[in-house]
C-alpha cells in the first residue's frame, strides 16, 4: 500500500517533505517501519542532487554564507535544501539557533527548504537521521542538498562521509591562528573558502587564503582527481560566493559521474554499518536483563572495582544469552 506522503512529497509539497522528515527523525519502533518503506519507495527519485557539507568555526558566518550562497543557487534555476544541523538544547533535546531566523531571506524563496534539526548525541554534530532526510529533500525536487554542521574537529567525518564535497568555511587568521585549525578537518576539506574578505579584513583574508593554500601542499589530497582549492569571499557584501559555485562544478567536472557514483556507494557501505552499530546500541539499553545490571557494573567501574573491558564483556555476554 503507497504510504499517503508518497505522492505528494514527489510532487515538492513542503508540507508532506517536512511530516516525511519528521517521520524519519522519530525513535518509535512503528514510525521506523513506515519510514523504512517511504524512503525505499523513493529510493529511484533520489541521487539526482549536488550534495555538499559545510562546516566551519562558530562565528565565522556560515548562516550568512549559506543564505547567499542559497540565493546566488536560487537566482540561477535551483532548488536549495538546507539541512541545518544545530546543538540540541539538554533540557528539550530540541534545536536552539533556529536557522530559519538567522537565514531569513532564504527561508522565504519558493525554491528553498530549511530544516533545522537537533545533533543530539551523534558523533560530529551531524543528526543521525540527516542522510535520510537529505534523500528525500532529493525527492521532492531540490537539487542541490546542503548540510551545516556544528563547529569544527576531527569528528566531522561524519558529514563528509555522506556528501559529494566536503567545504570548510575559515576565517581570516594566520601564524598562530592558523594551528588553531584541526589538521584532521582540514585534510577532509575539498575546498577551503575564507570568508570575511571584506573591509579592514579584506588583506588578512588573502594572507590567510595564501597561508592555507601552503599548508595545503604539505597534505595529501582526499582525491587522487582533485586538489583542494582556497577562494576568498565576503558572505555579506555577495562577493567571491559565484566563484565558490564554479569551484564546485570543477569539482565535480575532475571527479565525473563515476567517481561520484563510487563515492556515494562507499558512503552507503558506511551508512549500514552505521546504522548497525546504532540499532544494536538502543537494542542493547532496551534490553531488561542489561539495564538491571548497568547501574551496579557502571558503579564499579567508576569506583575502580572492575575494568570497563570485564564490564562491557559481562554486558554483551547478558545480551546475547552467554
Amino acid at each position: 500500500m503507497e504510504d499517503p506522503l508518497f505522492a505528494p512529497l514527489l510532487a515538492g509539497d513542503r508540507r508532506a517533505l517536512a511530516r516525511a522528515i519528521t517521520l524519519v527523525e522519530s525513535t518509535r519502533e512503528d514510525h521506523r517501519e513506515r519510514a523504512d518503506a517511504l524512503l525505499t519507495a523513493l529510493l529511484p527519485h533520489t541521487g539526482r542532487s549536488v550534495r555538499l557539507g559545510i562546516t566551519g568555526v562558530p562565528g565565522v558566518g556560515k548562516s550568512t554564507f549559506i543564505e547567499r550562497f542559497g540565493l546566488h543557487l536560487i537566482e540561477a534555476g535551483h532548488k536549495v535544501a538546507v539541512l541545518a544541523i544545530d546543538p540540541s538544547s539538554k533540557r528539550t533535546g530540541g534545536s536552539i539557533l533556529g536557522d530559519k531566523t538567522r537565514m531569513e531571506l532564504l527561508s522565504r524563496q519558493a525554491n528553498a527548504f530549511i530544516r533545522p534539526s537537533p545533533a543530539g548525541t551523534t558523533l560530529g554534530g551531524v543528526a543521525r537521521r540527516t542522510r535520510e532526510a537529505m534523500l528525500l529533500v532529493e525527492a521532492a525536487g531540490h537539487d542541490v542538498a546542503i548540510v551545516e554542521t556544528v563547529g569544527v574537529g576531527q569528528s566531522e567525518t561524519a558529514v563528509a562521509d555522506m556528501v559529494d564535497m566536503f567545504i570548510l568555511l575559515l576565517p581570516p587568521s594566520g601564524g598562530d591562528d592558523l594551528q588553531g585549525i584541526k589538521k584532521g578537518v582540514v585534510e577532509l576539506a575539498d575546498l577551503l573558502v575564507v570568508n570575511k574578505a571584506d573591509g579592514d579584513l579584506a588583506r588578512a583574508a588573502q594572507r590567510s587564503a595564501s597561508d592555507y593554500l601552503n599548508a595545503l601542499r604539505l597534505l595529501y589530497p582526499v582525491s587522487a582527481a582533485w586538489m583542494p582549492e582556497v577562494r576568498t569571499c565576503s558572505a555579506v557584501e555577495g562577493r567571491g560566493i559565484a566563484e565558490v559555485w564554479d569551484a564546485v562544478g570543477r569539482y565535480r567536472a575532475a571527479q565525473g559521474e563515476a567517481g561520484i557514483a563510487r563515492r556515494r556507494g562507499v558512503q552507503a557501505r558506511a551508512w549500514l554499518w552505521n546504522e548497525i552499530g546504532e540499532t544494536l546500541m538502543a537494542a542493547l539499553r532496551r534490553h531488561p536483563e542489561v539495564k538491571r545490571q548497568l547501574a551496579a557494573l557502571e558503579h564499579d567501574v567508576e569506583t575502580g572495582a572492575l575494568a570497563p573491558s570485564a564490564a562491557a564483556r559481562r554486558i554483551l555476554g547478558t545480551f546475547l544469552g552467554r
